[in-house]
């Protein structure tokens, strides 16, 4: 550790021993100048004159001060100088037994005692960075500490606080990772994070009330949004550790209106926690690689993806992405076996929820294996949780596998990275008690005849004793190639589902429609349908590791119409507050929901609308089997 390097600590210890060491570089280059001055004898020279201000005045009772004749006479300056470097030695020594006391004190690391032992060698005991002699110079010295440049502070992680972060290596190739190398911000106890993130998409449905559906990353068409601001960081003082980082944007809105939990209850959950994506706390042990307890809302990772559109290949995600959690509330273990290891169990409120939907809470967890510098391997499970709300009983699991791979790494060549992404998820539902009513075994959506009332129990794996069978099944696949040592790259990819009963579909926002209120003109009764598959290509522009330019073109498709049209989600008029009804061709509420067609077209024709009391006096949205966009986005984290 050199003396700059030394002299820049900050702890409240480092800076008392700052101020000793410095005493004694004072004192050092003191000596220096007397030792170089030896050989002048003039009492008007300036080691004359440093002698003076080193030598005590005579008390005043040892009588009256020699003449300069006598002073003349006696004057020798070889014997006053060595008394004078006896004296400055004393000092010297006295301020490295303070030292040394200080340090002994101290309660920092080993580290930073070797480190300030190194330095007071220096400093105390002489060395070719601070030993006097013909050669010193003040001046130089004091050039040097304020040119010398500041060493460089890594990134800290938020997965320890007291040891090197696991996982070892560069993994900015990974999707869900991001390509930021490191945190130029970081502190000792802070590191900050800074996201923003805005697109323009255009879909070539061309929705008169620019609003889209089935996504959780395109929300409006033919218009600049920002998805995404946030700000935040890790906080990490000795073991205590925490994160928070804020949500704002359309992410603040529609996020939550994917969560029916905050209808069951009081305190208007979905407004207390709509504006963060990420705040928890917790505390580190050094048991073997680390082991985390942490508590509040983190983020999930099932379907690989991460929640922020930086971290990802691509701009908008396939649907095992799409349609799985993005966060998590509740309480996380992280035990790191080894290095490469982590196993993670999960005690939460259910799926993707603020609070329980019914009576039983979720379980879950991840194995996240990184054996080698190409290869990341993570295993997410779920199960227990009732997260159907008004559905006690009814049980949901879950299994989220992925894997990544590098299969070459070239910086010397033009195409210098290939990298590919599997990821498989299956999961049902199950119990919820007998059948009730009767469910339309094709699973037709209510535009292509269905009324189906089905409210009963439902089975994992087939329909049968009556009961639709509810289950998920979906895979995706990305190929990613880097150019030019990354600043370009280009992503192919896409993936399918099948989830009968609509589960985990999301519901198009029609009429403002939310997870609770539910709507009439895309249902989720056990059984329907859904049955969707997509494929994008993504190009990203990287000229630093702080900010994305990404254009993406993507198309998907469904087997029941579920994209926005160009007559748009929004009746005449705008939202009309009730999104669980039928809404009348002239916009206005019809009084009836799902299950009371007949009686909402009687009441919106006696209100004046249509041509009769048959489907004219509604108002339908315009929902269409694919949907074709183009996005544009600029994303920056730092």
């Amino acid at each position: 550790m050199t003396v700059n390097q030394f002299l820049k600590l900050g702890s409240k210890q480092e800076v008392e021993m700052r101020r000793i060491v410095r005493n004694a570089f004072v004192l050092a280059a003191i000596a220096a100048c007397v030792s170089f001055g030896s050989a002048q004898t003039s009492s008007g020279t300036p080691q004359a004159n440093l002698r003076a201000s080193l030598d005590p005045a005579p008390p005043a009772d040892k009588g009256p001060a020699p003449s300069a004749a006598t002073a003349e006479t006696k004057h020798d300056l070889k014997p006053t100088v060595d008394q004078q470097i006896d004296a400055l030695q004393r000092q010297i020594d006295a301020l490295k037994n303070e030292l040394m006391q200080a340090r002994a004190g101290a309660t920092g690391s080993a580290d930073d005692a070797s480190r300030l032992k190194s330095a007071e060698h220096e400093l105390v005991a002489g060395s070719p960075a601070t030993a006097g002699g013909a050669g010193f110079s003040s001046s130089a010295a004091g050039q040097e500490n304020a040119t010398a440049p500041a060493a460089a502070t890594p990134e800290i992680g938020a997965q320890t606080t007291t040891k090197g972060d696991p996982f070892p290596g560069d993994w900015t190739w990974l999707n869900s990772n991001g390509h930021a190398s490191d945190s130029p911000m970081s502190t000792k106890y802070f590191t900050p994070e800074f996201r923003a993130d805005a697109n323009y998409t255009l879909d070539y449905n061309h929705p008169k009330d620019d609003s889209l559906g089935g996504s959780t990353e395109t929300f409006r068409s033919d218009e600049w949004q920002l998805e995404q601001i946030s700000i935040g960081g890790d906080i990490h003082i000795n073991n205590v550790r925490g994160r928070i980082l804020t949500m704002n944007g359309l992410f603040a809105t529609t996020t939550p209106r994917n969560d029916a939990t905050p209808a069951r209850g009081q305190w208007d959950l979905s407004n207390a926690y709509k504006y963060v994506s990420e705040a928890w706390g917790g505390y580190h042990w050094d048991v073997k690689n680390g082991l985390n307890v942490d508590a509040g809302i983190f983020v999930s990772y099932i379907g690989l993806f991460s929640y922020y559109n930086f971290d990802n290949w691509t701009y908008q995600p396939s649907f095992v992405s799409s349609n799985t959690p993005w966060f998590f509330n509740g309480l996380r273990i992280q035990y790191f076996p080894t290095k490469k290891l982590k196993i993670e169990p999960w005690i939460i409120n259910g799926w993707q929820s603020y609070a329980r939907a019914n009576g039983k809470p979720g379980l879950g967890g991840q194995i996240l294996w990184r054996p080698k510098p190409y290869l990341d391997f993570v295993w997410n499970n779920y199960g227990m949780g009732e997260d159907v709300i008004g559905q006690p009983g009814r049980s949901r699991v879950h299994a989220d596998y992925s894997a990544q791979v590098k299969v070459f790494d070239n910086p010397a060549k033009t195409l210098d990275k290939i990298a590919f992404t599997v990821t498989g998820d299956i999961g049902c539902e199950y119990g919820g008690g007998a059948a009730l009513a009767s469910y339309d075994p094709k699973g037709n959506s209510p535009e292509m005849g269905s009324n189906s009332t089905y409210a009963g129990g439902v089975n994992c794996h087939s329909a049968k004793n009556g009961r639709p069978k509810q289950d998920f099944v979906g895979w995706m696949m990305y190929n990613r190639y880097w150019f030019k040592k990354d600043l370009y790259a280009v992503t192919l990819g896409g993936g399918q589902m099948n989830n009968p009963g609509r589960y985990l579909t999301l519901l198009p926002p029609i009429n403002g429609a939310t997870a609770f209120s539910g709507t009439p003109y895309f249902t989720e009764n056990p059984g329907d349908r859904a049955q969707m598959h997509d494929g994008t290509i993504t190009f990203d522009y990287m000229p630093s590791q702080f900010i994305t330019f990404r254009l993406e073109e993507g198309y998907r498709f469904s087997d029941v119409p579920y994209w926005t049209g160009r007559g748009g989600i929004t009746p005449p008029g705008g939202n009309n507050g009730a999104p669980g009804q039928y809404a009348c061709a002239g916009g206005a509420p019809s009084g009836y929901g799902y299950g009371s067609l007949a009686l909402a077209e009687a009441a919106c024709f006696s209100a004046g609308n249509g041509t009769g009391a048959d489907a004219s006096a509604i108002w339908w949205p315009d929902l269409r089997k694919d949907q074709t966009v183009t996005t544009l986005a600029i994303m920056v984290r730092f």
